[in-house]
């Protein structure tokens, strides 16, 4: 006998999404923004300066410390958290106990401390960028020797010193040497990249200048400094950058042990810190007070015919330094 096999038909209904629908469209775009936000982020940062960086690295160290306005609360709708008195009734006390003064003045040398290490990380960031910058431009390394970079209480520091053969200046003049100019010029941008304000002062061995009765080694280093901040500003600083010039003469010798050496024949561009600008600052704003005041009756005051002496001594000096 034979056995009669079952024929069985599948249909299979084609179209649709199945058992998970649309949601993975969701999932991907999700994906899809986040890899968006991930490439921004990295754009962004290869956009950056190393300063920028720096700075804000130190902002998510010390989001608070960035600035005396910073609150110390997450969120902060306009005040501070206010405790009540005991008692639960009335006004909070308005007066501040010994006590609370203390805590205070605590909290604000702990900021100001917290400010100066990040500013100090800054700098010594900054030096090193500087130093690295020094070794590979051709024309900055061919003076590396003469170029002497460190980090200061007042500030970041750029001396650049004489050599036996490789002087800055005309001997016993403001003329700059034509490599020495290249170096002011290729350090600018540099000093132009960063917000501080620099002063820039000059200095002479202790040779003494005496070809000219008025003239030595006090004037010859302000006009040396002075020579040095219109090239820096040539190349790039502002103005309004320059917060002092100033010549010292033979007064702060590099090396006290030869005064008559060359290192000791120098140009000193001092990044300010904002401590040492905020002094300055002080300091200028009472000698600015002080000339507002009237004379004492001892005080010798110069007549308008000595004073039109030195304005024509004045204007010699430079048509001869020109």
């Amino acid at each position: 006998m034979e056995r009669e096999e079952s024929i069985v038909i599948k249909r299979v209904k084609k179209g649709g999404h199945g058992h998970h629908g649309g949601s993975w469209k969701i999932a991907f775009a999700d994906f899809a923004t986040a890899m968006m936000a991930f490439f921004l982020v990295l754009w962004l940062i290869s956009q950056s300066t190393e300063e920028q960086k720096i700075i804000i690295a130190g902002y998510f160290q010390d989001p608070t410390g960035q600035s005396d306005k910073a609150s110390p609360y997450a969120i902060d709708l306009g005040g501070s958290p206010v405790v009540s008195n005991q008692s639960g009734i009335g006004s909070p006390k308005q007066h501040k106990t010994q006590q609370d003064e203390t805590d205070e003045l605590t909290e604000v040398g702990a900021k100001t401390t917290l400010a100066d290490q990040l500013e100090q990380q800054r700098l010594e960031a900054l030096l090193a960028v500087l130093k690295k910058k020094v070794n590979e431009n051709p024309v900055l390394n061919k003076f590396k020797d003469q170029l002497i970079m460190d980090v200061t209480p007042n500030g970041l520091r750029i001396q650049i010193v004489d050599a036996d053969k490789k002087p800055m200046f005309a001997s016993g003049s403001a003329e700059l040497k034509f490599y020495f100019e290249d170096i002011l010029l290729e350090l600018a941008p540099m000093i132009a990249s960063v917000p501080n304000k620099i002063s820039i002062s000059g200095h002479t061995d202790a040779t003494p200048f005496g070809t000219r009765d008025d003239y030595g080694n006090w004037e010859l280093s302000a006009d040396r400094a002075n020579t040095a901040r219109r090239t820096l500003i040539f190349g790039g600083v502002k103005k309004q950058q320059v917060a002092q010039v100033v010549g010292l003469g033979d007064s702060v010798l590099f090396d006290a042990k030869k005064p008559r050496s060359p290192v000791n024949r120098r140009i000193d561009i001092l990044i300010l810190s904002k401590q040492a600008e905020t002094n300055l600052s002080r300091v200028s704003g009472k000698s600015k007070e002080a000339e507002k005041g009237s004379p004492s009756p001892q005080q010798p005051l110069l007549d308008r015919k000595r004073l039109n002496i030195f304005d024509a001594r004045e204007k010699a000096k430079q048509n001869q330094l020109k």
